[in-house]
C-alpha cells in the first residue's frame, strides 16, 4: 500500500518530562489507526506532530507530495458569530453541495436538527462539535485527524460517525488516526491501535478488542509487577469475549488464543451474590414511579411512567439531550417532584448521584487527598476484599506521591475519581452516574467499571458512551416521546427506533432514507404483533428473574438442596430470555 506520511527517529521534551524519544512509524493508503493511551502520555501531541502542527525537538516527518489533511481540534474554533450555514458550506451555492451526495450525508447526519441560520454562539457543546465535525467532513481529504471526536456526541450522533468513516474511503485509501476514550467506537473504525505509553509508541494489530488480547498476552510476559494491570485486562477481555461477541467476530481477532487466555477467568459478575447483598442493604423495595409524569406549563417531559426498580438493578438510561432523562432520575433521587402519579422510596434507600459537575469537591478543593478520604472511612469492600482509602485510589490510578496533592492540582481526570471515590465511600445503595466518563482515559474507564463489578446496589447509568453502557449495566431503557421504553434489543433497539422516528421528520438538510424491510402486509403485520408479544414476554421474565435473585438472598444459605433448586429455576428463565431475545433480533432485522 502506498504511504501517506510517516515518523522517524521522532523525539520531543517538555521542561519536566520526555514525551518521545526515538519514535518512527508510518500511516499507508488505508490505514484506521486508533491512538490509546493515559491522560498526558502525549496522544494529542503525537497527532500534531504527525499532522505538521507542530514540530519534535529531534528526527523528522514526512508527508507524501500533495497529501492533504484534515484536523479535528478538541476545542472549539468556529467563531460564535457564524452561522451553522456558513460554517459548514460557506459560500458555496445551494445548487453545488445539495447535488454532492457526501455534503448530503454529512448534513443529514450531523446538523438536519439545527437552525440553519443559527450562530454558533447559541450552540449547545454537543451542537457545536457537530457543527464542527461536518464543517471538516464536507471538504476531501487524503487524511483525517481526529482529536476525541465523540466528545459531546450522544450515540446516535458516535453511530452515525463511524459508518460514516467506514464509508468515506475504499477500503485501500485514505488513512485516519483518532485519539478517543470510545471503547465501541475505536472497535468499529480501527484496523490498527497505537498505544502511547513511556516515550514510546506501541502499535497493535485491529481495533480495541484485538488490542486487549494482545496486551493480555504482552502483560502475561511481563514482570510481577504488572499483577494487577494484567488480571483487569484480562477480566476486560473475558467481557468482550462473553459479553459482544459482534465485536469479536472479526478475522484478526484470534479467537481460540483469546477463549484460552479466559479460560479460568469467571464472568466479570456474580450477579446472584450481588442480588442477595443488594436486597441484605436494601430489601425488597428501592424506588416505584407509578403512572409518574412531569410537565412545566405546556411542556410535557414525561407521561405515563411506570418503573419499579430492583434491588441489585444495574439498568443503563438512552435519550437525546433534552428527551428527560435527567428529570427521570430526578423522579427517583427526589430532586424532581411528578406533577401526576407518585414515587415510592424503600424506607431504606440511600442515593447518591455522580453528576457531571464536580459540586462535591468545591468545599475540599484546598485540602490533601489524603485528607479528604481519612475523614470518611479507614476500609472499604470490593471484590470481598478489604481496601484501605489508599488503596482504593491506588486501584484508581493515583501515585502514593498524589495522595500529598492537594484537591485544586488533580486532573480533570483525577479529580472524577476522587469524586466517584468520595461517593462509594459514603456508602449509598443506589447510585446514579450522569455522564461518568468525562476526562477518563481507556484504562481508567477500565479500573473504573472492574470497581463497579462488585459494588452491591442497584445501579443507574446515563451516558453516551456506548462501550460502557453495555459494560457495566445487564439492561437498557430508552426515553421517547416523554415516555420509558424497555430496550430488550439494547442500544441497536434504540438506534433502531430513532432512525425510524428521525426518517418521519421532514429537514431542511438531507432527509435520513426510510428503513427498509424485507417484509411487506400481512407477513409484516405478524411480525409486528409477535414482536409486541415477545417484548411483553420478556418484562415478564425478567420479572421472574429479578423475583428468583430475591428469594436466593432470604434463603437459608446452608439449604444446598433449596439453594439447587433454585438455581435450576433461574437456569431455566434466563435461557428463556436468551431465546426471546434472539427471536427478538431476528425479527427486527426483518422489519428494518
Amino acid at each position: 500500500m502506498a504511504h501517506l506520511l510517516g515518523a522517524e527517529g521522532i523525539g520531543l521534551e517538555f521542561p519536566t518530562r520526555t514525551v518521545f524519544e526515538d519514535v518512527t512509524l508510518g500511516v499507508n493508503e488505508g490505514d484506521r489507526i486508533g491512538i490509546v493511551g493515559r491522560n498526558g502520555d502525549g496522544k494529542s501531541t503525537l497527532l500534531k506532530i504527525l499532522s505538521g502542527r507542530l514540530e519534535p525537538d529531534r528526527g523528522k516527518v514526512t508527508r507524501r507530495g500533495g497529501t492533504t489533511i484534515g484536523y479535528l481540534e478538541q476545542a472549539d474554533v468556529i467563531p460564535e458569530t457564524e452561522t451553522v450555514a456558513h460554517a459548514t458550506v460557506g459560500e458555496r451555492p445551494e445548487y453545488e453541495w445539495a447535488g454532492d451526495a457526501r455534503v448530503r450525508d454529512v448534513l443529514g447526519g450531523l446538523v438536519r436538527d439545527l437552525p440553519w441560520e443559527a450562530t454558533i454562539g447559541s450552540l449547545s457543546g454537543g451542537q457545536r462539535r457537530r457543527v464542527a465535525l461536518a464543517k471538516l467532513l464536507v471538504d476531501d481529504w487524503d487524511v483525517l485527524f481526529l482529536d476525541e471526536p465523540t466528545n459531546h456526541l450522544d450515540v446516535e450522533g458516535v453511530a452515525w460517525l463511524a459508518e460514516h468513516l467506514k464509508k468515506r474511503w475504499s477500503p485501500s485509501s485514505g488513512g485516519l488516526l483518532v485519539v478517543t476514550h470510545d471503547r465501541w467506537f475505536l472497535d468499529e473504525i480501527s484496523t490498527y491501535t497505537w498505544e502511547v505509553h513511556d516515550g514510546i509508541v506501541e502499535p497493535f494489530e485491529g481495533g480495541y478488542a484485538a488490542y486487549v488480547l494482545q496486551r493480555v498476552e504482552r502483560d502475561r510476559m511481563a514482570a510481577a509487577s504488572e499483577a494487577k494491570r494484567q488480571n483487569l485486562m484480562r477480566k476486560e477481555l473475558a467481557w468482550l469475549r462473553r459479553g459482544a461477541p459482534a465485536r469479536t467476530s472479526k478475522p484478526k481477532f484470534r479467537i481460540d488464543a483469546a477463549n484460552e487466555l479466559i479460560e479460568n477467568e469467571p464472568p466479570v459478575r456474580d450477579k446472584v451474590a450481588l442480588s442477595q447483598l443488594a436486597v441484605s442493604r436494601l430489601g425488597k423495595d428501592v424506588v416505584d414511579i407509578l403512572d409518574a409524569g412531569v410537565s412545566y406549563g405546556d411542556k410535557t417531559v414525561l407521561a405515563d411512567v411506570t418503573w419499579c426498580i430492583a434491588p441489585g438493578e444495574r439498568t443503563g438510561i438512552l435519550g437525546v439531550n433534552g428527551a428527560g432523562k435527567s428529570t427521570l432520575l430526578g423522579l427517583v433521587s427526589g430532586t424532581v417532584e411528578p406533577t401526576a402519579g407518585r414515587v415510592k422510596r424503600g424506607k431504606t434507600v440511600r442515593i447518591a448521584t455522580l453528576s457531571q459537575q464536580l459540586g462535591e469537591l468545591e468545599e475540599v478543593l484546598d485540602d490533601p487527598v489524603r485528607i479528604v478520604i481519612g475523614r470518611l472511612r479507614t476500609s472499604y469492600v470490593a471484590g470481598g476484599k478489604e481496601l484501605t482509602p489508599g488503596q482504593l485510589l491506588e486501584r484508581l490510578g493515583f501515585s502514593s506521591a498524589q495522595l500529598s496533592t492537594p484537591v485544586r492540582d488533580l486532573s480533570g481526570g483525577q479529580k472524577r475519581r476522587l469524586q466517584l471515590l468520595l461517593i462509594l465511600l459514603s456508602e449509598p445503595n443506589v447510585l446514579i452516574l450522569d455522564e461518568p466518563t468525562n476526562d477518563m482515559d481507556t484504562d481508567m474507564l477500565a479500573a473504573i467499571e472492574d470497581l463497579l463489578d462488585s459494588w452491591p446496589g442497584t445501579l443507574l447509568v446515563v451516558s453516551h458512551d456506548r462501550y460502557l453502557l453495555e459494560r457495566v449495566t445487564d439492561q437498557q431503557y430508552a426515553v421517547l416521546n416523554a415516555h420509558l421504553r424497555h430496550l430488550p434489543g439494547g442500544v441497536e433497539e434504540y438506534l433502531r427506533l430513532r432512525a425510524v422516528e428521525q426518517a418521519a421528520v421532514p429537514t431542511s438538510a438531507a432527509a435520513a432514507p426510510a428503513p427498509s424491510s424485507g417484509l411487506a402486509g400481512a407477513e409484516r403485520r405478524d411480525a409486528q404483533k409477535e414482536l409486541r408479544a415477545i417484548e411483553r414476554q420478556l418484562q415478564k421474565a425478567e420479572e421472574e428473574r429479578l423475583k428468583l435473585h430475591a428469594k436466593f438472598a432470604e434463603h437459608d444459605q446452608s439449604d444446598f438442596s433449596g439453594l439447587s433448586q433454585l438455581q435450576g429455576q433461574l437456569s431455566a428463565v434466563e435461557a428463556r430470555e436468551g431465546e426471546l431475545e434472539e427471536r427478538w433480533l431476528e425479527l427486527s432485522e426483518l422489519l428494518g
